[in-house]
Protein backbone atom coordinates (compact mmCIF):
# COMPACT_ATOMS: atom_id res chain seq x y z
CA UNK A 1 0.00 0.00 0.00
CA UNK A 2 1.29 3.45 -0.90
CA UNK A 3 1.79 6.10 1.73
CA UNK A 4 2.64 9.77 1.66
CA UNK A 5 5.35 11.19 3.91
CA UNK A 6 6.47 14.78 4.46
CA UNK A 7 10.15 15.52 3.97
CA UNK A 8 11.90 17.84 6.43
CA UNK A 9 12.48 21.21 4.80
CA UNK A 10 14.65 23.92 6.33
CA UNK A 11 13.93 27.44 5.09
CA UNK A 12 15.80 30.67 5.71
CA UNK A 13 16.59 33.87 3.80
CA UNK A 14 18.75 31.95 1.30
CA UNK A 15 15.96 29.55 0.29
CA UNK A 16 14.93 26.01 1.23
CA UNK A 17 16.79 22.74 1.76
CA UNK A 18 14.80 19.49 1.76
CA UNK A 19 16.39 16.46 3.41
CA UNK A 20 15.93 12.98 1.95
CA UNK A 21 18.58 10.81 3.63
CA UNK A 22 17.49 8.60 6.52
CA UNK A 23 13.86 9.08 5.49
CA UNK A 24 13.48 6.63 2.58
CA UNK A 25 12.94 3.13 4.06
CA UNK A 26 15.15 1.27 1.56
CA UNK A 27 18.59 1.44 0.00
CA UNK A 28 18.48 3.66 -3.08
CA UNK A 29 20.02 1.91 -6.11
CA UNK A 30 18.58 4.07 -8.88
CA UNK A 31 17.55 7.71 -9.23
CA UNK A 32 15.82 9.11 -12.29
CA UNK A 33 13.44 11.88 -13.19
CA UNK A 34 10.85 12.38 -15.88
CA UNK A 35 9.21 15.47 -17.26
CA UNK A 36 6.58 16.29 -19.83
CA UNK A 37 2.86 15.61 -19.59
CA UNK A 38 2.85 12.70 -22.05
CA UNK A 39 5.64 10.62 -20.51
CA UNK A 40 3.42 8.11 -18.68
CA UNK A 41 0.43 7.92 -21.01
CA UNK A 42 1.29 4.38 -22.14
CA UNK A 43 -0.65 2.65 -19.37
CA UNK A 44 -0.30 1.12 -15.95
CA UNK A 45 3.15 0.31 -14.69
CA UNK A 46 4.09 -2.40 -12.26
CA UNK A 47 7.61 -2.10 -10.95
CA UNK A 48 8.87 -5.01 -8.87
CA UNK A 49 10.79 -2.69 -6.59
CA UNK A 50 10.18 -0.13 -3.88
CA UNK A 51 9.95 3.45 -5.10
CA UNK A 52 9.82 6.91 -3.56
CA UNK A 53 8.31 9.56 -5.82
CA UNK A 54 8.81 13.31 -5.39
CA UNK A 55 7.31 15.96 -7.66
CA UNK A 56 10.08 18.56 -7.73
CA UNK A 57 8.11 21.00 -9.88
CA UNK A 58 4.53 21.19 -11.15
CA UNK A 59 2.05 18.51 -10.16
CA UNK A 60 1.19 14.90 -10.82
CA UNK A 61 -1.74 12.61 -10.03
CA UNK A 62 -0.72 9.10 -9.01
CA UNK A 63 -3.25 6.31 -8.89
CA UNK A 64 -2.21 3.26 -6.86
CA UNK A 65 -3.98 -0.11 -7.04
CA UNK A 66 -3.27 -2.62 -4.26
CA UNK A 67 -5.47 -5.34 -5.70
CA UNK A 68 -8.20 -4.70 -3.14
CA UNK A 69 -8.01 -0.91 -2.80
CA UNK A 70 -7.54 2.05 -5.10
CA UNK A 71 -5.68 5.12 -3.80
CA UNK A 72 -5.18 8.54 -5.40
CA UNK A 73 -2.43 11.00 -4.52
CA UNK A 74 -1.76 14.48 -5.86
CA UNK A 75 1.89 15.45 -5.60
CA UNK A 76 2.41 19.18 -5.94
CA UNK A 77 5.13 20.07 -3.44
CA UNK A 78 8.81 19.09 -3.32
CA UNK A 79 8.52 18.26 0.39
CA UNK A 80 6.01 15.44 -0.24
CA UNK A 81 7.26 11.92 -0.93
CA UNK A 82 5.03 9.06 -2.02
CA UNK A 83 6.29 5.59 -1.08
CA UNK A 84 5.13 2.88 -3.51
CA UNK A 85 5.14 -0.84 -2.70
CA UNK A 86 6.47 -3.35 -5.22
CA UNK A 87 3.32 -5.49 -5.13
CA UNK A 88 1.06 -2.59 -6.15
CA UNK A 89 0.21 -1.27 -9.61
CA UNK A 90 0.44 2.44 -10.17
CA UNK A 91 -0.10 5.06 -12.82
CA UNK A 92 1.63 8.42 -12.90
CA UNK A 93 -0.92 10.65 -14.61
CA UNK A 94 -1.52 14.25 -15.51
CA UNK A 95 1.98 15.64 -15.25
CA UNK A 96 1.68 19.33 -16.01
CA UNK A 97 3.87 20.85 -18.73
CA UNK A 98 6.38 22.09 -16.15
CA UNK A 99 6.37 18.92 -14.01
CA UNK A 100 9.58 17.22 -12.94
CA UNK A 101 8.99 13.91 -11.18
CA UNK A 102 11.98 12.33 -9.40
CA UNK A 103 11.91 8.63 -8.55
CA UNK A 104 14.21 6.86 -6.09
CA UNK A 105 14.18 3.09 -6.60
CA UNK A 106 15.38 0.10 -4.58
CA UNK A 107 16.71 -1.72 -7.66
CA UNK A 108 18.65 -0.78 -10.79
CA UNK A 109 16.73 -0.59 -14.08
CA UNK A 110 15.76 -3.89 -15.72
CA UNK A 111 13.50 -3.62 -18.79
CA UNK A 112 11.80 -6.95 -18.05
CA UNK A 113 10.84 -5.67 -14.60
CA UNK A 114 8.64 -2.91 -16.06
CA UNK A 115 5.29 -4.46 -16.92
CA UNK A 116 2.94 -2.44 -19.14
CA UNK A 117 -0.73 -3.16 -18.58
CA UNK A 118 -3.72 -1.51 -20.23
CA UNK A 119 -5.12 1.51 -18.45
CA UNK A 120 -8.58 0.86 -17.03
CA UNK A 121 -9.34 4.15 -15.29
CA UNK A 122 -9.25 7.86 -16.05
CA UNK A 123 -8.71 10.40 -13.28
CA UNK A 124 -8.41 14.15 -13.22
CA UNK A 125 -6.74 16.77 -11.02
CA UNK A 126 -9.71 19.09 -11.51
Amino acid sequence: MARLINLKTITDTRGSLTVIERVIPFEIKRIFYVNGPDHFKTGTKRQRMKQAVICLKGSCLISNHTGSEEQHFILNSADQCLLLAPEDRHEMLELTDESILMVLASEPFEQEECVQEPRQYEFSLS
